[in-house]
């Protein structure tokens, strides 16, 4: 009977080849990070972006081991004057989980008036930090004296920012949202043991 790791590693080829992105060349980047650790689960999210001159595509593959987050991205970029052929970047992260700072997740629900126990989300926000990259966001400081215009300055928040994997029911499927929803719970699960020890 197959190993646990191989049968892991088979379900995480096998949704690498159904995503269609370099399958492949995704799954050997993916060997080289994760080595000989088990695969508990993993999360492969599919984008395309459209641009006004061109169509890009990225995909991003979470892999969760039980010491490790591994994060792997790719990207293809097409040729252009300076590039005669196409090429695609594939960049992978290794987290020891003692290290993720912040595991965030967005639910949206439809209709929340009619939400009973169990209902699945239509959308799925998965936000992982740990202290890597963070983002910026800034805006005008408010005065609460409407009459007043002076300058305020800036006010904003810094928000970690290191992986972002948005599933949409609409895009990708229920299904889709499903195993992000999974992914999610598993890691919560197993940084928050980590972050015990």
């Amino acid at each position: 009977m197959p190993s646990r790791t191989a049968d892991d590693r088979r379900a995480l080829t096998a949704d690498l080849r159904r995503a269609g992105y370099y399958p492949e060349l995704v799954r050997d980047v993916l060997e080289v990070a994760l080595g000989d650790e088990r695969v508990v689960t993993h999360l492969v999210h599919a984008e395309t972006t459209f641009d006004v001159e061109e169509v890009r595509r990225h995909l991003t593959v979470l892999v969760l081991t039980p010491t490790r987050l591994v994060s792997a991205h790719v990207d293809d970029h097409p040729a252009d004057s300076e590039h005669p052929s196409a090429s695609a970047a594939a960049t992978t992260e290794s987290v020891p989980l003692s290290e993720l700072r912040s595991v965030t997740l967005t639910h949206v629900l439809a209709d929340p008036e009619r939400y009973r126990a169990g209902d699945q989300a239509v959308e799925m926000t998965l936000a992982v930090g740990w202290g890597s990259v963070s983002r910026v966001d800034l805006e005008p400081a408010q005065c609460p004296d409407p009459t007043c215009d002076a300058d305020h300055g800036l006010t904003g928040q810094i928000t970690p920012d290191d992986v972002v994997v948005r599933v949409s029911a609409d895009a990708e499927g229920r299904d889709a949202v499903r195993a992000a929803t999974d992914f999610a719970h598993r890691l919560s699960s197993l940084s928050s043991v980590s972050a015990r020890r």
